[in-house]
């Protein structure tokens, strides 16, 4: 579904990818392949706590670019993931994620097991657990 993105992503900045580590250019390419494919499933199965995507795939891959290209490849980064993250909210909620599963509240019963109700589109808690979402915007501003 949004692996457009990913690929997107991966085709802009492949010419500047350079082995490093000791790693091979091939292994260096599927290893920012694999990384772009990552954030971009993230961010659309948990958006929630996906704060800073592209910040997250720049610091997985950077390592595979020289210093001269790096400035480029955080743009290409930026703009496709902020497009992702645009495309995501424009789309009605499903309550599926990218593999068809069905999505459950994140919440966790009294007896230690997941909540098995749908969750709001909002913030990712069903009905019942909407207190726990109040909680953690709470707790993140207190910290």
């Amino acid at each position: 579904m949004l692996y457009h993105f990913s690929r997107a992503i991966y085709r802009e900045i492949a010419r500047d990818i350079r082995a490093a580590c000791g790693h091979d250019a091939r292994a260096a390419h599927a290893q920012v392949l694999r990384a772009c494919e990552q954030t971009v499933q993230r961010l659309a199965n948990d958006r929630h706590y996906f704060a800073k995507p592209a910040r997250t795939l720049f610091s997985d891959v950077r390592m595979h670019f020289p210093m001269s290209a790096q400035a480029r490849v955080w743009q290409v980064i930026s703009a496709h993931v902020a497009a992702a993250d645009e495309e995501l909210s424009r789309q009605p909620p499903q309550n599926l994620d990218l593999d068809g599963n069905p999505l459950v509240c994140r919440a966790t019963t009294r007896r230690g097991t997941p909540c098995q109700r749908a969750p709001l589109p909002h913030n990712g808690y069903c009905p019942s657990h909407q207190h726990l979402a109040e909680t953690e915007h709470t707790t993140v501003l207190a910290a």
